[in-house]
């Protein structure tokens, strides 16, 4: 099971010198290709003793401040970085041959930032974080279909306020590396490592 790789490489004088602008652009490439969920992205987080855990969240925020994601502050991932706060972060879009990777510090987002996209879900995914206790055992689905009739018998159709144990993340990049496949397994890799304001980049060996 073997791919072979040769679509365009990555060039310094085509990556630039701003890694925010290469990321907007790959990103934008992977939603004009269509591809399933381009902004799916594997998260990994560890406890304070280094054991690692990772699982796929969605970008919902880029820019100059990081990258954001929500999710249940309660959740396993959540305790994680309430006593580590750091992530690295992969996104992988395979049919253009393109990874991205990041590490950085994690913090959350403001409180307003948090409701105002909390209420921009659907409606039944506001019902979902509310009735969800995410991470936690439970007795089975009959108990978390309760959880979720109880919500909708509570706000109906009507707003729903975001609970407190939900809400945004923060990734505050301070590397970031693009992988770009090539033939042979010489594969392009740039990474971008920030320093003070500004970004230093070099290219590592495949």
């Amino acid at each position: 099971m073997r791919e072979t790789y040769a679509r365009d490489g990555l060039d310094e004088s085509v990556a630039g010198d701003d890694p925010m602008v290469l990321f907007s652009r790959w990103l934008d490439d992977a939603v004009t290709a269509r591809m399933h969920e381009p902004n799916a992205m594997a998260l990994a987080t560890s406890t304070p003793d280094g054991r690692p855990s990772v699982r796929i969240v969605l970008l919902k925020g880029l820019d100059e401040s990081g990258m954001t994601f929500y999710t249940n502050y309660e959740s396993r991932k959540g305790d994680e970085l309430e006593a580590n706060p750091r992530a690295a972060a992969a996104m992988l879009w395979h049919p253009l041959q393109r990874q991205v990777r990041v590490e950085g510090p994690v913090a959350r987002v403001a409180p307003e930032v948090s409701d105002a996209y909390f209420h921009s879900r659907p409606h039944g995914s506001q019902l979902g974080a509310l009735a969800s206790p995410q991470s936690s055992v439970i007795a089975d689905r009959a108990a978390l279909d309760a959880r979720y009739k109880a919500a909708a018998e509570t706000y109906g159709e009507g707003d729903v306020p975001r609970p407190d144990y939900w809400g945004g993340y923060r990734i505050e990049l301070e590397s970031i590396e693009f992988w770009q496949g090539r033939e042979s397994r010489l594969h392009d890799r740039l990474r971008y490592v920030r320093d003070g304001s500004a970004w230093t980049r070099e290219r590592l060996a495949p």
